[in-house]
């Protein structure tokens, strides 16, 4: 029986997007609100960042992965314009639907689709650009994650992934402080749920650094890869190039 991290907690590996999906669950009304409390709104100049580095154009057809409650894909969708098209995918339900609803809010009528970035229900080649921000490190199979989403490009289409990453070493210790202390009294206070949020702590810091997703996304088929601290590293963005 194959093992895997849930946190700092090792699982079944079967068992690890069952308790993912309850924390999304109980994390998903509350979800962009934390967001901007947890970040004091720079989770919006990172996301506005990746979009930019992504640079899709008009006409272009775009995957976002675990695009949660949408907000990366109606940027995406307005970058694209009418020509083109933009599917917002998550595997969790709770957070598909809140993320439906307020693209229909925004005037944007997308494609929602529920499934499993390590299994991507999409022929190959189909999209000119896959984006995911914040949701590589909660997938079991990343190597496979990522495999599917090469697969799903074109030859020369971009992978853009935004991700939480390894902070500079100067603020590794007020960053864990903030991270173990503040954020799951924070969840708790706002969301009613501190444990969901020591969990999202534990996750970033087994999530590979940055040499090593990189090295990852290279493994899985793309040629030539960058990479963009964000904010001293506590994100960066990773762009891949499909061979």
């Amino acid at each position: 029986m194959s093992q895997t991290h849930f946190g700092y907690s090792q699982v079944d590996e079967r068992d690890k997007p069952r308790r993912v999906r309850a924390v999304f669950d109980s994390v998903a009304a509350k979800y962009d609100l934390m967001n901007d409390l947890m970040s004091l709104g720079l989770h919006r100049v990172w996301k506005a960042y990746a979009v930019a580095v992504a640079a899709p154009k008009p006409g272009d057809r775009v995957l976002d992965v675990a695009a949660g409650t949408g907000d990366l894909t109606a940027a995406l969708a307005r970058r694209v314009g009418p020509s083109g098209f933009v599917v917002h995918t998550d595997i969790n339900e709770a957070m598909l639907r809140v993320g439906r609803d307020r693209l229909l809010d925004a005037g944007l009528s997308l494609p929602s689709t529920l499934c499993d970035a390590e299994a991507l229900p999409f022929a190959s080649g189909s999209f000119d650009l896959v984006c995911v921000a914040f949701g590589l490190r909660n997938m079991t199979g990343k190597d496979r994650a990522l495999r599917e989403m090469a697969r799903v490009l074109k030859p020369g289409g971009k992978l853009v992934v935004l991700e939480f990453s390894k902070v500079a070493e100067p603020l590794r210790r007020p960053y864990d402080w903030y991270s173990f202390k503040v954020l799951p009294r924070l969840g708790q206070w706002v969301a009613g749920d501190g444990d969901s949020y020591r969990y999202l702590a534990e996750s970033i810091r087994m999530h590979p650094p940055q040499v090593e997703l990189k090295a990852m996304m290279k493994d899985a088929g793309f040629g030539h890869v960058d990479v963009h601290n964000l904010s001293a590293g506590v994100v960066a963005v990773h762009v891949g190039l499909r061979c």
